[in-house]
């Protein structure tokens, strides 16, 4: 009889860190840089990126560093992960969290690296980095509203958005 893998076996809790790590297929869509509006909540997405994140691997360039030069990142935990409403479907640990499998796609099922970004899930080649504004506020000239909803990784909402800028990581 074949063991099943940790993710089916384990609950987010139960991982070991080396486990919850694994999760992370990749996509970057999470270094993406959002904006809230205040008065409704919605969260959109822009096309500009983390200042850490390679844009090419779709990860962090220097993750155990990462909160000295990106204090505002949203630390991903078992006690929030179901509370991030704006992170994509297509998220291991929400989908985990929520009860669903890894999509076929994810890494950790494929075998394969690279998976995530042949299935036109990731990032990759899509973004600039904020490293390149000459103003933090210049992403809200990338605002990519439908950005998710095009991939079908998430629900499509409509609405103004300005406000507070939100990073995430893993």
């Amino acid at each position: 009889m074949t063991a099943r893998p940790f993710w089916e076996a384990k609950t987010l809790a139960e991982m070991s860190p080396a486990e919850w790590e694994s999760l992370c297929d990749g996509c970057g869509l999470c270094c993406l840089v959002r904006f809230e509006d205040e008065a409704s909540g919605l969260v959109t997405p822009t096309r500009v990126a983390c200042k850490l994140l390679d844009t090419e691997a779709c990860r962090c360039s220097d993750y155990e560093n990462r909160r000295e030069f990106v204090p505002d990142c949203i630390k991903l935990t078992t006690d929030n992960v179901s509370k991030l409403a704006w992170m994509p479907l297509s998220c291991a640990y929400r989908r985990l969290a929520e009860g669903r499998g890894l999509a076929a796609w994810h890494p950790l099922v494929s075998g394969d690296p690279e998976s995530v970004h042949r299935a036109g899930v990731s990032i990759r080649g899509e973004t600039i980095s904020e490293a390149d504004l000459a103003d933090p506020d210049e992403a809200l000239n990338f605002m990519a509203p439908d950005l998710l909803a095009e991939r079908g990784l998430a629900r499509r909402r409509r609405g103004a958005t300005s406000g507070r800028r939100i990073h995430h990581e893993d």
